[in-house]
């Protein structure tokens, strides 16, 4: 066979229809099957064990549906589906009819509780109903009958906030996000989906095709399927460039979500001026969230804090271990997991949490972790939000068992919990100091290089004698100063121009004396130095 021929039939078989698990060709389908077996078990067990009230919260109904009707099928028992607009209906394919008098939630409620059969019955967006007072009553009263029935009710909805009493009395179920077998079907669904009605190419090789697989990871079912119709419809192909287009659009797609973002890092650690201590740490743990660093006996490193003073390289130095370790970087901005509305900032940090987890092998930066979690350092006047949020992450970052590798940046430790820094949180603290002479002829070089310059056109020796207690971000500043000034006169950047910013320029370590030298004092014995 020529190596014409092997590619098209290689791209043939990526979108061929599915075959009998015992067929080559139908080995995928089989693995897709047995990888959902363990959430379909555990579903089965729930509803098996008589839970009356089963809670899934999730933005993704249609696949919790259909996991809900798996798990219903694998028992023999009848599955319904209930929602405002269409009332209570046979999950399909059933006949699509409404059972009559069942619009209303208490119509809804009251129908199930007169029915004397086993049966799962999916509701849709009941949650926020359950607030009346009679709603609730007859749901508790469901409850009691139901375990002697064999009757599950199972609560679909983006916030499942119940009534204490009736959260209580039920049980969440996750519906995890899709793993790189399903991201597969789906792809092929898609595919197949638009070729019935255009006439769409495949030009990928079978390694292409698994990239964009793994690309995929951290989406919902549905984001994957519109980013892949995005990029079929654009020409009718998808094909190797789509690879990277693809990941423009999970970038656009995360960073919608408001919680996550995905930052492009080129940031090499030979461009950062400084920190060898700190490199030397990470150079030697490089690869080990690799599957073959746990086959050695190696356990996943739990990640770093970086504590230091503003403007001396830990956001650069975050960029730099996703570069050199060849990894998506994640950014968590705490900040942005409050929302004014109960229960929504402990389910944001949930979900950023699960869609981290579900992008795996990542660094995940935590930036200026302090600012948002001072408050469970002390008397909280938010009604114990912080506390409870801090707790969540802390827990996290102690068991989780994700090939995720946290870095987490603050500026102020006083202002944190001490549990935060307790062995077993994070592998090492780091403490980024000042950089010290040496250093700041580095960083002049590196910046002055990054411009255009040649670094040996100036006395670097000199430009770092004159940026004593000047941090790495406000030499960089400082060169940019100069830039300007010089092409205001339309002339070379020259020594002068420099030192005129630095002596110009009041750095944070006058500006803020008081507070850097309070931070070193605390760092002195219980930090590492990363220089």
């Amino acid at each position: 066979m020529t190596v014409e021929v092997a590619e098209r039939e290689t791209h043939r078989c990526l979108f061929a229809p599915c075959e009998p698990p015992w067929t080559p060709a139908g080995m995928a389908c089989y693995h897709i099957f047995t990888t959902m077996t363990d959430a379909l078990d555990e579903l089965r067990l729930l509803v098996r064990s008589r839970h009356p009230v089963v809670t899934i919260e999730t933005d993704e109904e249609r696949r919790a549906v259909d996991r809900v009707k798996q798990a219903a099928d694998g028992l023999g028992m009848q599955c319904f589906v209930w929602n405002l607009v269409d009332g209570l209906r046979a999950a399909p394919p059933a006949p699509n009819q409404t059972i009559p008098k069942t619009y209303k939630p208490e119509e809804v409620l009251a129908h199930i509780v007169s029915l004397d059969w086993p049966g799962v019955f999916v509701l849709k967006d009941m949650c926020h109903h359950l607030k009346d007072a009679t709603l609730e009553r007859i749901l508790r009263t469901f409850i009691q009958k139901a375990r002697e029935r064999q009757q599950t009710v199972v609560l679909i909805d983006p916030t499942t906030v119940l009534p204490d009493i009736l959260a209580r009395q039920s049980v969440p179920f996750d519906i995890a996000l899709p793993d790189e077998v399903e991201i597969e079907r789906i792809i092929r669904d898609t595919f197949k989906e638009h070729s019935r009605y255009t006439r769409i190419r495949s030009e990928l090789t079978r390694d292409q095709f698994r990239h964009i697989v793994r690309t995929m990871r951290g989406l919902t079912a549905h984001e994957v399927r519109l980013a892949i119709s995005r990029v079929i419809l654009d020409d009718d192909c998808l094909n190797a460039d789509d690879i990277g287009r693809l990941l423009g659009v999970k970038r656009e797609m995360v960073r919608e979500g408001g919680l996550l973002e995905y930052i492009d890092s080129e940031i090499s650690m030979d461009s950062i001026g400084g920190l060898e201590a700190l490199k030397k740490w990470l150079t030697k743990r490089a690869g080990a969230l690799s599957p073959e660093a746990r086959e050695f006996g190696l356990q996943p490193p739990r990640g770093i804090l970086l504590l230091g003073v503003q403007g001396c390289g830990k956001s650069a130095a975050c960029k730099a271990v996703a570069a050199a370790w060849q990894m998506p970087l994640l950014k968590l901005d705490p900040g942005h997991l409050y929302d004014k509305f109960v229960g929504e900032s402990e389910r944001n940090l949930r979900k950023a949490i699960k869609q981290a987890e579900s992008m795996s092998p990542v660094i995940l930066w935590i930036d200026e972790i302090e600012k948002a979690f001072a408050s469970a350092a002390a008397e909280s006047t938010d009604g114990g939000l912080s506390k409870r949020m801090f707790g969540t992450l802390l827990n996290w970052l102690q068991d989780h068992q994700s090939s995720i590798f946290c870095v987490a940046t603050a500026n102020d430790i006083t202002a944190l919990p001490p549990e935060l820094v307790r062995k077993g949180r994070f592998d090492e603290i780091f403490f980024v100091d000042l950089p010290s002479h040496d250093v700041r002829e580095r960083i002049f070089a590196i910046h002055l290089a990054g411009r255009k310059r040649r670094p040996g056109d100036y006395d670097l020796g000199g430009l770092a004698a004159a940026s004593e207690g000047f941090s790495g971000a406000e030499i960089e500043q400082a060169i940019v100063g100069a830039l300007y000034a010089a092409f205001g006169d339309r002339r070379e950047l020259t020594q002068d121009d420099i030192l005129n910013e630095l002596e110009d320029t009041r750095p944070l370590s006058v500006t803020m004396a008081e507070k850097v030298a309070g931070l070193r004092a605390w760092a002195a014995n219980r930090c590492v130095p990363a220089d």
